[in-house]
């Protein structure tokens, strides 16, 4: 029996019995196995037995040409359908009618016919008819029966059926497909939707289900459920995990499967018999979903229309592909864990790229208000759409700064004055304050639309000095935790940066309030004679500079003008100015001439104390008196820039007049140096801070600078000749002060009045 004749052919090379073991071991490690390296949770060899079964051979003798059953074996039985086909001595044909139009008899009539053998594997036949029939595969060998003559008496059919083993490859198929879409992290709904239409298909008439566990582990989600009703999965979505709680729920607490073979009689079902009868679901078995570490995942059931219990091929289905489900679902777990540190990692560098960023902009702030202007437009709108800024002033409170969205707002909020409220509880209290509501105190609340804020103390060592307050308004993102973070973090940084500039600025008005004290408030008008003056400090004016000039009268009708240079800077430069300078304003008046005076000068230097610094001093000191129609001046040079004598048709001319530093030893070698400065003529004097400024290219100004600016004048007058070399100074060093102070003083005489 059993064959097609389109599968049929001839094997007379081997014997019968050869033939019959290589049929019979044919199912070999590559149709059913499975490949550990890309199966994390290889199937199981007893369930896949469960599932399938084991092969056994069948086997049958037929007698003369009608191929009458003579004798069978059990197997041979049970595969052509069993019962009242269990008998020998008819015709097979007779016996199963079904295989004369599947070409079978006429194979056998073959066999009988030429007593050659034939084989076939995977044969295909329809075995039993109507509602009964079922489709079967099989390999077999018909062998023909000899008598002692060698003729042909009947036929031997040995045959193995391989429908197990098909139906094995094919979920072996599947299951290694579902593997290897988790392996690709495919999206978890559609490895769980095409697993359990995976099961639909090889169970007809079974309807699988899986639920999740929550992140709460305490109730149960929808997973993937296409054959039951979209009502029935809504109203079982997020159903508690206990005992009693229908199948699934009982099996997720209990930690092992529950088979409810009747549902409208067992009492898990009470609370939802209802629900089973109305989806006509009249059976269900459960498996709980765990992972390796014990932890629930889920479950996953099976259910019928029909009141059964599982047999041993359902329970291993459950096994098989709970496994695969608890794969895929820890695997989920991972990305989302992964997706989610990522996420959140992300968010910290951008918080950090964020606090970075604020921080290099509060630190070039060095005006107090200027950073606290700054932290708020840092605010806005990054963390919220508005933000204002209320400092402690003289007893109250002032908004210093406010940041909007769009300049209507900021100017609303501006306008409004705070009060005692939410600022006034912050300041007391050095806490932060958040609301999910607008402010209680009148406001321009409805206006700006406000929803929530948060006002954070800004404090500077332990004193809190005002507040940020951050507003959020209805189209603007949620005030969350995340959001007061970050305002508390930016108070803290500003605040730093505003004591810093604060300090800074209060710094800077220091040393120009001690530097304006150095130099002369006022220019003073000197008779035939016209002064002007230059000072520039380095830097940005945070310390006093060493450079200083100054021009006094004296009680003979003659005035006494001098420029100096302070090794070093700071309050010691400063104290040796005043040194200098108060020391030359107070002898010059009784001493006779400029020689007496410088030396006065040195001696000071030398006298003072060691904690008021020890550095030389440079100076040009002289005395000039009108000559109605030139000036006449006396001045001692001790170790200073030359003076240069500067004609009006532009001819410079350097005095170098000889002189040693002061402040280094008793009696430094000095000389008196006379000159007439006719009118129009000017007595340029300036420290090394001009000859020494640098280009960008590394080049000095030095004194050929100094002498070509000072040639280039085309009108006469100090303010004129400052104004030329100034000019000329900024134009080489590209605006760049350098890293000494500058100073000029020019005296130009005037022409005698007609």
């Amino acid at each position: 029996m059993l064959g097609d004749q389109n599968t049929f052919r001839e094997r007379p090379e081997r014997s019968a019995r050869d033939r019959l073991e290589t049929t019979m071991g044919h199912d070999d490690d590559s149709a059913i196995g499975t490949d550990p390296s890309r199966d994390p949770r290889p199937v199981d060899d007893a369930d896949i037995r469960s599932l399938f079964g084991e092969s056994s051979a069948a086997f049958a003798t037929l007698e003369g040409p009608a191929h009458v059953l003579e004798t069978a074996n059990n197997a041979f039985f049970e595969a052509i359908g069993g019962g009242d086909r269990v008998r020998t001595g008819t015709p097979i044909g007779q016996l199963v009618p079904e295989l004369v139009d599947q070409g079978v008899i006429a194979l056998l009539d073959g066999v009988y016919r030429t007593g050659r053998p034939y084989a076939a594997r995977d044969a295909r036949i329809v075995l039993g008819e109507a509602d009964v029939a079922r489709e079967a595969y099989f390999d077999f060998i018909y062998e023909p029966r000899r008598d002692t003559g060698g003729n042909v008496t009947g036929v031997v059919v040995l045959a193995v059926e391989t429908t197990q083993t098909r139906h094995a490859q094919r979920l072996i198929a599947e299951h290694r497909a579902l593997l290897e879409q988790i392996a690709r992290r495919a999206p978890l709904r559609e490895v769980l939707d095409g697993m359990v239409r995976v099961i639909e298909h090889f169970t007809p008439g079974t309807m699988v289900s899986v639920l999740l566990a929550d992140e709460d582990g305490k109730h149960l989600r929808h997973g993937a459920a296409p054959s039951l009703p979209d009502f029935y999965n809504n109203a079982i979505d997020g159903i508690a995990i206990g005992e009693g709680t229908g199948s699934c729920g009982t099996a997720a607490h209990r930690r092992r499967p529950v088979v409810v073979g009747d549902i409208a009689n067992d009492p898990f079902w009470a609370d939802f018999r209802e629900l089973a009868a109305a989806a006509s679901l009249a059976a269900c078995w459960s498996t709980p979903i765990l992972a390796r570490d014990g932890r629930l995942l889920g479950t996953f059931a099976m259910y019928h229309r029909f009141p059964r219990q599982p047999g041993e091929t359902d329970l291993a289905l459950a096994r098989v592909f709970t496994d695969t489900a608890a794969l895929a679902i820890e695997r989920h777990h991972t990305e989302q864990a992964q997706a989610a540190a990522e996420a959140k990692e992300k968010a910290a560098r951008e918080d950090l790229a964020f606090l970075l960023t604020a921080g290099t902009a509060l630190a070039r702030c060095l005006d107090h208000a200027q950073a606290l202007q700054c932290l708020a437009d840092i605010c806005v709108p990054t963390l919220v759409p508005l933000c204002a800024i209320d400092v402690v002033d003289a007893g109250g409170v002032r908004r210093i700064a406010t940041a909007a969205v769009t300049a209507g707002q900021a100017d609303l909020l501006a306008a409004h004055a705070p009060e005692p409220d939410a600022v006034a509880r912050v300041l007391s209290s050095a806490t932060t304050e958040v609301a999910r509501r607008a402010p209680t105190e009148p406001g321009p609340w409805d206006d700006l639309a406000i929803t929530g804020y948060v006002c954070v103390p800004l404090s500077d060592r332990g004193h809190v000095f005002g507040t940020l307050t951050l507003f959020t308004t209805e189209d603007g993102p949620a005030l969350d935790g995340h959001v007061v973070h970050l305002a508390e973090e930016l108070a803290s940084r500003a605040s730093l940066s505003a004591r810093n500039a604060r300090q800074y600025t209060e710094r800077v008005q220091l040393a120009h309030d001690l530097q304006a004290g150095l130099l002369l408030p006022d220019l003073p008008e000197l008779p035939g004679a016209e002064l002007a003056t230059h000072y520039h400090p380095a830097g940005e004016g945070l310390e006093i500079g060493g450079d200083f000039y100054d021009v006094f009268p004296l009680p003979d009708g003659q005035w006494a003008f001098l420029i100096g240079d302070v090794c070093g800077r700071g309050a010691k430069a400063a104290t040796t100015t005043a040194l200098v300078r108060h020391t030359a304003r107070a002898i010059a008046r009784v001493l006779p001439d400029p020689h007496s005076v410088v030396q006065a000068v040195n001696t000071a230097l030398l006298d003072r104390s060691s904690s008021h610094g020890s550095g030389f001093v440079t100076l040009v000191y002289g005395h000039l008196r009108d000559r109605h129609g030139h000036l006449a001046i006396d001045f001692i040079r001790a170790g200073h820039v030359a003076p240069r004598l500067l004609r009006p048709d532009g001819t410079v001319t350097a005095l170098e007049v000889p002189g040693m530093l002061l402040g280094i030893v008793a009696n430094p070698r000095l000389r008196t140096h006379h000159v007439d400065l006719k009118a129009g003529e000017s007595l340029v004097l300036v420290t090394d801070g001009i000859t020494e400024a640098r280009a960008e290219d590394g080049s000095q100004f030095d004194d050929e600078g100094l002498d070509t600016a000072l040639g280039r004048l085309d009108h006469p007058g100090a303010r004129n000749v400052l104004d030329a070399l100034i000019t000329a100074l900024t134009a080489f060093s590209d605006g760049h002060v350098g890293e000494d102070d500058q100073a000029a003083l020019v005296l130009t005489a005037r022409p005698v009045p007609r």
